[in-house]
């Protein structure tokens, strides 16, 4: 049973990795299709609407990327697999953290 567990979440960990460069890659396209637009003046969309939008994608995607990690790491962890995810979620999460607060500074200076 344990290693029917295990190997269930080794098969699920590349779809979750491959979600979230998906999301990031979908943002990346809409990001530039939607500033291309507001550079000819097709749509009307400031920088930093379009920056919000690629920001939001970006976060979406580094969450599915660490979720990612910690199913990977929480089938058989070692203490060296624990060493690398914490580090790895410290930077990820940390990443978020300051494109959340970025996110949220210019959605608030939009609105004011």
């Amino acid at each position: 049973m344990e290693e029917a567990i295990k190997d269930a979440v080794q098969a699920v960990v590349p779809v979750v990795e491959a979600i979230g460069a998906l999301v990031i890659c979908v943002g990346v396209v809409v990001t530039f299709v939607r500033w291309v637009f507001s550079e000819l003046h097709l749509r009307d969309a400031t920088y930093e609407q379009v920056r919000i939008g690629l920001g939001r994608y970006l976060a979406l995607g580094l969450e599915f990327a660490l979720g990612a990690d910690i199913l990977a790491t929480s089938v058989a962890p070692s203490w060296e697999e624990i060493g690398k995810l914490a580090a790895i979620a410290g930077i990820r999460t940390a990443l978020n953290y300051f494109l959340e607060r970025e996110l949220e500074r210019e959605a608030a200076a939009g609105a004011g």
